[in-house]
């Protein structure tokens, strides 16, 4: 799977969670040099059981431990040359101080955050590398032993940059493609708007279509 990645691909997944450890998984799985960066307790399971990822449409994907470097030290994303942050959003000030900090090329970094604002904010201290929006349309649930299971349809999507087109192929062939947009604001306000009619959908107890199809739910939201 060499053959699809950019030559010596290094790619540091900054905040990874359930969701960092998922996107940094596939893309080792599919011959990436990946480091996690991120919290204790996850670099111990990982470190213990490696991932095991699966998704809803039935695949199932291991990837060993030591395969995959889960670190809790930011030096680690030194060398990246892809960075990933999936922090949350109120750690995006800190995550930016951070990587300027500790970042020695010019990488693209992309914001995998919910919310509007994560990459704006991230630029604030980001100097020298192009800083772009981006969105994880689906969910991850973590289970035990380093499973993290894909379980809903979704995009995973980024602004359009030149620099971000070599890395196409290696999302493509991890089974999670990249798709570039012009439109991240509106497609990120797009998911806002349906994140905030999750209680109202819980509250109603029918199906998300039934919902939005009647004009008095659309109201409440």
């Amino acid at each position: 799977m060499q053959a699809h990645s950019p030559p010596g691909s290094r790619v540091c997944v900054f905040g990874a969670g359930s969701i960092g450890c998922y996107v940094g998984g596939r893309l080792a799985a599919a011959g990436a040099r990946v480091t996690l960066i991120g919290r204790e307790r996850f670099a111990r399971e990982i470190d213990a059981h490696g991932l095991h990822l699966t998704d809803y449409r039935g695949a199932e994907i291991r990837v060993p431990a030591g395969t995959v470097r889960y670190s809790t030290d930011p030096a680690e994303a030194a060398d990246a040359q892809l960075v990933l942050v999936a922090v949350k959003s109120a750690g995006s000030a800190e995550a930016g101080r951070t990587l300027a900090e500790v970042l020695r090329g010019q990488p693209p970094v992309v914001s995998l955050q919910n919310g509007i604002g994560n990459a704006e904010t991230l630029r604030q201290h980001i100097r020298n590398a192009p800083v772009l929006a981006g969105m994880i349309g689906f969910n991850v649930l973590h289970g035990e032993n380093g499973h993290f299971h894909h379980g809903t349809d979704g995009e995973l999507m980024a602004a359009h940059h030149r620099e971000l087109e070599p890395w196409l192929p290696l999302f493509q062939s991890a089974g999670i493609p990249l798709e570039l947009r012009n439109d991240m604001l509106e497609v990120q306000w797009g998911k806002l708007l349906l994140n905030l009619n999750n209680p109202v959908n819980a509250l109603a107890g029918i199906p998300l279509k039934e919902e939005l199809s009647q004009r008095a739910y659309r109201r409440c939201i």
